[in-house]
């Protein structure tokens, strides 16, 4: 086949046009590589900027990727409310890479790798500062590569559930005795359910977008969690006793997939780890004051507040421990290392 003849000027325009386009092409390339980063977080509780923790820890999220200069790189989507599914469905969502984000308890991945259940035993906590102290000298580094082993999610940061898990009531709990053979909501985790029912209850697992509803129709006649939770969620109209137990002071962690975290540039992922850590701390600032407020207004609500004596719960809930390290004798250093830090 013969190839038309090229006119001298159609090479010089042709020339042209290569040389423009070879101009151009780094503004080009660099626009793809500056391609906003978008990324879903997830969490179970309502869309409340003041009481619920995922809303709170996006919020203080958002500002410090802004104030790191990623507020145009990264683009992080909130979805509260369930609205990805219940949380066993999303932490699972995660380990696959399908969901990048997770705030939550570190209560739900103890499913996917049991040793997280450390953090779960009743009574190992007598604070959240003493908790941070301790996380902060090394005692969560087991856990945190545990599950990055195990389940591919990086915990990249841990914040505070706003308050202790207390018992929130039909009927007035006092003692042991009160809760024997009330229904009482736990997570859907073997060592929170086997903490309620060493207190005393008849404990009940249950996802947490289906308490509201059982504890209408009598299935529940409560639910162990914080006071802002409670508050946010309205459990308060349902039941109006809450029992300062203070059984378990669950950490919040930041779960963040693996495989998110592995696609991202290197120094993109570190000024958004920074960002998430920072935020991480203006979220357990916000958690301390915020459930001695969220107890005010449960009061205002008519919810009859009690201090009882947590020691009758202690002693009972004392063999957990010994019984989870014979279990899992990994989990020893860790809970040696929190009962040996003071606040």
């Amino acid at each position: 086949m013969k190839m038309p003849p090229v006119s001298r000027r159609a090479l010089v325009k042709s020339s042209a046009a290569a040389a423009t386009w070879l101009a151009l092409s780094p503004a080009i390339i660099g626009r793809a590589e500056a391609a906003t980063l978008k990324l879903k977080c997830s969490s179970s509780l309502p869309n409340d900027s003041k009481f619920a923790n995922g809303r709170v820890y996006y919020d203080n999220l958002v500002k410090n990727l802004k104030a790191n200069g990623l507020g145009e790189q990264v683009d992080v989507a909130f979805f509260p409310d369930n609205q990805l599914g219940q949380e066993i469905d999303v932490i699972n969502s995660v380990k696959l890479g399908v969901i990048d984000l997770m705030v939550s308890g570190s209560s739900i991945s103890a499913n996917l790798v049991p040793l997280v259940g450390t953090f779960d035993l009743g009574y190992l906590f007598n604070s959240f500062p003493q908790q941070t102290k301790a996380f902060d000298a090394g005692a969560a580094k087991p856990i945190e590569e545990a599950l990055l082993k195990g389940a591919s999610i990086r915990i990249i940061a841990w914040a505070y559930n706003f308050g202790s898990r207390s018992v929130l009531a039909k009927k007035k709990v006092e003692s042991p005795e009160d809760l024997a053979g009330l229904k009482i909501r736990t997570l859907p985790n073997p060592i929170i359910t086997e903490c309620l029912r060493l207190m005393g209850a008849a404990a009940t697992p249950l996802a947490f977008g289906e308490i509201y509803t059982a504890l209408q129709a009598g299935v529940l006649d409560g639910l162990e969690h914080d006071p802002p939770t409670i508050l946010a969620s309205k459990f308060y109209e349902t039941s109006k006793n809450y029992a300062l137990t203070q059984h378990i002071f669950s950490p919040l962690a930041i779960y963040f997939s693996e495989a998110t975290f592995n696609r991202m540039d290197a120094k993109l992922r570190e000024g958004f780890l920074d960002a998430a850590q920072k935020a991480a701390g203006d979220t357990r600032t916000h958690g301390l004051a915020v459930e001695t407020e969220a107890l005010a207004a449960l009061k205002d609500k008519g919810v009859s507040v009690i201090a009882c004596d947590k020691e009758p719960f202690r002693k009972r809930v004392a063999p957990q421990t010994d019984n989870f390290i014979k279990a899992h004798p990994e989990a020893k250093p860790v809970v040696d290392a929190i009962r040996a830090t003071q606040a």
